[in-house]
């Protein structure tokens, strides 16, 4: 298989610079606690973090309606394993991508029902025309066509995670 690039690392870094400081002037001297879904949103929660200057917490919790090979989703998966208390905190959940919208809508109100005084979500992708659940993204930083991607984190099967731009997935 083929990877076509979509977006390079230049776009992506300056990208998320951006993010980091509208983040900053958002939830200064407020605290923030980041969650991030893994996998897929390791690599732009490393990035993104080192731009936002204000204290804050990082947590992580799995989500996962991914499988393997498929490329379609499925039930969704929590495991809570890495969560951090939310109680009393402002929440920014961090999703690699956008979809159909299942997953973000979901731990969005699993967060609030944990305790979080107020829950914000940013999705480094956001794809187009696929989304069946009515949620908007407080912050996102790319709108993408509805093509199955990978790199920056995103994968195909565990493969392709390390590209350090986000590519088209051609077979």
């Amino acid at each position: 298989m083929a990877v076509t690039p979509l977006i390079n690392e230049t776009e992506i870094r300056e990208r998320l610079v951006e993010l980091g400081r509208r983040i900053e002037a958002d939830y200064t001297g407020r605290p923030l606690t980041i969650v991030a879904v893994l996998t897929g949103s390791l690599v732009a929660l490393a990035d993104l973090i080192r731009q936002i200057h204000i204290p804050l917490r990082v947590g992580l919790v799995q989500a996962s309606s991914y499988r393997g090979a498929t490329t379609s989703g499925t039930t969704l998966v929590l495991n809570e394993t890495f969560a951090p208390d939310v109680a009393g905190r402002d929440v920014l959940l961090l999703d690699d991508i956008l979809d159909t919208g299942r997953t973000l809508a979901t731990l969005v109100e699993h967060l609030k029902d944990r305790g979080a005084a107020s829950v914000r979500t940013v999705v480094l992708l956001r794809k187009v025309g696929r989304q069946v659940v009515p949620i908007e993204p407080d912050y996102h930083g790319f709108l993408i066509p509805d093509a199955f991607v990978v790199g920056y984190g995103l994968d195909y099967n565990d493969e392709y995670r390390h590209l350090p731009f986000v590519g088209v997935l051609e077979e």
